[in-house]
């Protein structure tokens, strides 16, 4: 049986690769999604949801948790060679979502089988919109968390070889913010910058002061990264431009100085512009919060990860971020990372995770299900003082 659900799942993924979809379009992805879960029996919650779907497996009975896996893509053109490649141009599964959700079905098609046992309900989260990070927003509204004790999720890891968990207490991935920077000048003929004030130079001073930010302003001790992504300035190659724009990210564990840091940029973009006779605005869009994993749920994910075989490491923390973290704000719970074995990263054009990852992560999610709901109701005053502190 376990050899014929390992080939359903590779099925399904293969499905999902070949025709991805962006962050709140998931209509077709939807759908298959539905259909399968359907044809297992498997109830739909009625939420009212545009795209996404969330399930119950279960009694009506007994404490609920959540499993979550996301849906999207992102808008990249896939180079990656598989026979299964994106038949959708610029669009490609280059973080493995379609992988996390083969994942969640595979744990939902195993705990159908064993429902009339189960001592509580699952709930699974087929998330959209993650890439956009307003997905866990639109679940957290239609109702997803109602009730529900504990929640768990998983990233697939392409630095890690298959048959390897990892995952830590506290802070794991880290807080997202995106900037974006004007430089206002004065547009000039090229050959007479000295009539101009020179939006170019200035943008590129304001690219090397804002590496200062890490090294100069706080402790190197502290995480924090500041990334300028995008320049765009000018239409031709003998025009000094009036304008410039920058954008970038900064990323950091921890909330005291993810809310110091505008205020610096401010600061030193202001700075140089001066200087330049040029002027800078800055807009910041704050993203999701740090990933913090509940202590408890982490080493009893660990703990049930090492009983079904996998080789358990304490996770590194991670720069990049994830929407899950607003689950965690209101629920306990635990994000893990799985290793993908992929030689290219994530967002890669030719990202390539494992199959084989596939079936032994649906089983571990299936085992912890269990396993956490039967926890839930042997130990409820242990588990609610572990999810306060």
């Amino acid at each position: 049986m376990s050899g014929e659900l390992a080939e359903k799942l590779i099925y399904c993924r293969r499905e999902l690769h070949t025709h991805p979809e962006l962050s709140n379009q998931e209509f077709a992805t939807t759908e298959k999604i539905t259909r399968w879960l359907q044809e297992a029996g498997i109830r739909i919650l009625p939420l009212g949801l545009t795209t996404g779907v969330v399930a119950e497996i279960g009694p009506a009975t007994g404490p609920i948790i959540a499993l979550r896996a996301d849906i999207d893509a992102l808008p990249i053109q896939e180079i990656s060679g598989v026979p299964f490649s994106s038949h959708h141009d610029g669009v490609m599964h280059a973080c493995g979502h379609d992988v996390h959700t083969s994942v969640m079905l595979g744990a939902a098609l195993l705990l159908k089988e064993r429902e009339a046992t189960l001592p509580g309900t699952v709930r699974i989260f087929f998330q959209p919109a993650e890439e956009n990070f307003n997905g866990a927003c639109h679940l957290i509204e239609a109702g997803a968390l109602a009730n529900v004790s504990a929640v768990f999720g998983m990233h697939n890891a392409p630095e890690l070889p298959v048959g390897t968990f990892a995952t830590r207490s506290g802070a794991f991935y880290a807080h997202i913010d995106r900037f974006q920077i004007t430089v206002t000048g004065k547009g000039a003929h090229a050959a007479k910058p000295e009539q101009g004030i020179d939006t170019i130079v200035t943008a590129s001073q304001i690219v090397n002061a804002l590496q200062t930010l890490p090294s100069r302003n706080f402790s190197s001790l502290e995480s924090l990264v500041v990334s300028v992504t995008r320049i765009q300035g000018g239409n031709t190659w003998n025009v000094l431009p009036q304008t410039v724009e920058l954008e970038g990210t900064v990323r950091t564990h921890n909330a005291k100085i993810r809310e110091r840091v505008p205020d610096i940029l401010n600061r030193v973009i202001g700075g140089v512009a001066s200087a330049m006779g040029a002027e800078a605005e800055l807009s910041w869009y704050p993203g999701p919060p740090a990933v913090v994993n509940t202590a408890y749920w982490a080493q009893f994910s660990q703990q049930v990860a090492a009983e079904a075989g996998y080789q358990v490491q304490e996770a590194e923390l991670q720069m990049g971020g994830e929407d899950f973290s607003l689950y965690l704000q209101q629920v306990p719970g635990t994000f893990v990372s799985i290793g993908s074995a992929s030689e290219y990263g994530l967002h890669h054009p030719r990202f390539n995770p494992s199959e084989q990852l596939i079936y032994p992560a649906a089983a571990y999610f299936a085992r912890l299900a269990d396993r956490a709901l039967t926890t839930l109701i042997s130990q409820p005053t242990a588990l609610q003082a572990a999810s306060i502190a």
